[in-house]
């Protein structure tokens, strides 16, 4: 159905205007009821580590993909089976599983070969923290969906540019950081905006290793008090708080990029 000025009348953000009441809503129960003030209090101590989590895991997950994008459009054989392989066996196992996996199997078999490696104990699995073990896992998961993206945004850029640079003498990384990157990075950013978004609410993955994010608080805050009700409903406000946020601003930089 078309509205007076021709545009569709469910083009208007009613969900987000959904949203908004519904969160003020329970920003009164916040500010009016001690209890879910107390329960703010204690789940707003976790924000700091939930941010930290996906904020250095995602980092780390798009340089491990751009490598291996690279690798998969590289033009040797094995390079290209050793992405494919990796991405393949990534992008099959449960992140919930990777993160047990490399928690208490991976990380004390590097603890060990290091060790060994050594000649004596430098290093024992107790000084490798939980939570930089779920940031390698998340990191290891993420960059596998990462690596498709880059590779399909790599692969978008027209090839008339790319042989229009070597042409003028541009060296291999030169038309890479000059040409192919800027432009992919264009095409690329709504995907990648929707992952960190993603990377943000799997992060709470990382409670079943006893990392103090907001999840873990809130079991934690549950289990003790007995108000399941209102501390998961402070758990989602924040949740929803941090990945709205996120995809209003990311809509505003994708305008801003499409209008240039």
């Amino acid at each position: 159905m078309l509205g007076p000025q021709g545009k569709r009348d469910e083009d208007f953000p009613w969900w987000l205007v959904i949203l908004v009441f519904t969160s003020l809503w329970l920003f009164w129960e916040v500010l009016s009821r001690d209890y879910y003030t107390a329960v703010l209090q204690t789940l707003a101590k976790g924000i700091g580590v939930t941010v930290a989590v996906a904020v250095i895991a995602y980092l780390g997950a798009c340089l491990i993909g751009l490598g291996l994008a690279v690798m998969s459009l590289s033009r040797h054989l094995i390079l290209r089976q050793i992405a494919r392989l990796y991405i393949e066996v990534m992008r099959g196992v449960p992140i919930i599983v990777l993160l047990l996996y490399v928690a208490f199997a991976l990380a004390p078999a590097l603890v060990a070969g290091v060790n060994a490696l050594a000649g004596e104990e430098v290093w024992r699995p107790r000084d490798f923290p939980l939570i930089a073990r779920a940031v390698i896992a998340l990191m290891l998961a993420y960059s596998a969906f990462l690596a498709e993206i880059f590779r399909a945004g790599l692969q978008a850029v027209p090839v008339g540019q790319i042989e229009a640079a070597q042409a003028l003498g541009l060296s291999g990384w030169q038309r890479f950081r000059h040409i192919t990157l800027p432009q992919a990075f264009r095409l690329i950013l709504p995907p990648l905006g929707n992952d960190f978004v993603a990377m943000v609410k799997d992060s709470s993955l990382v409670s079943v290793l006893g990392v103090a994010d907001i999840t873990q608080l809130a079991k934690v805050t549950a289990a003790g008090n007995f108000r399941y009700f209102e501390t998961y409903n402070v758990a989602a406000l924040l949740y929803l708080m941090m990945t709205i946020g996120l995809s209003l601003l990311l809509r505003r930089v994708e305008a801003r990029m499409r209008s240039r």
